[in-house]
């Protein structure tokens, strides 16, 4: 037992280095966003506003989820050279910053995977982030100021996305609501 704890432990101090760090942020990124489309599905099951799991859902959740892993590890690496220290001034500055820089980015990138995968046209999906956005981004501002607070003061860099994804997941089972809800724009053009 002693023995896979320090197995694991040497894995895990690999996959968290420096050399590593981008590979292990993109599959922690995939994975979560995997997850919290399955949360999310298996919900609709259950309430029987979905048939049956999509997979080619999850997998798209899955890819876009990658996009924004790979924004996020090179944003906290940005945030951390322009705005070195943790002093309250410094986290506080980050904090907005990420909320409102980071946050409107990460969402479009959601979108944008996603059309792209979809095959949607750009029409489609600017239609669907008008429709959709403010409700990803009020929730954002809900979530995402404590998380940072805690993740921008207390947390190395190198542990940040992880952190970010494992408080993500409850907002990827939203994310994922909110992304796959079937808008009725006759219903909004009236």
């Amino acid at each position: 037992m002693i023995r896979v704890l320090r197995q694991l432990q040497t894995l895990a101090r690999k996959a968290f280095s420096r050399k590593y760090l981008l590979y292990t942020n993109v599959a922690i990124s995939i994975s979560l966003s995997g997850v919290g489309d399955i949360i999310e599905q298996h919900y609709e099951i259950y309430t029987e506003s979905l048939e049956c799991w999509d997979r080619t859902r999850t997998r798209q959740m899955s890819i876009s989820g990658m996009t924004v892993g790979i924004f996020c590890h090179n944003w906290y690496n940005f945030m951390d050279r322009r705005f070195p220290g943790r002093t309250l001034g410094i986290v506080l500055k980050k904090v907005m910053i990420d909320q409102t820089v980071a946050s409107p980015i990460v969402i479009f990138l959601f979108f944008a995977t996603l059309g792209v995968l979809r095959k949607a046209t750009i029409d489609e999906t600017i239609q669907e982030m008008k429709d959709k956005f403010i409700r990803l981004y009020t929730a954002e501002w809900v979530v995402w100021p404590p998380a940072q607070l805690f993740n921008f003061y207390l947390l190395p860099n190198r542990y940040r996305v992880l952190y970010d994804n494992t408080i993500s997941l409850g907002y990827d089972v939203y994310t994922s609501y909110v992304i796959n809800e079937k808008i009725d724009h006759a219903e909004h053009s009236s």
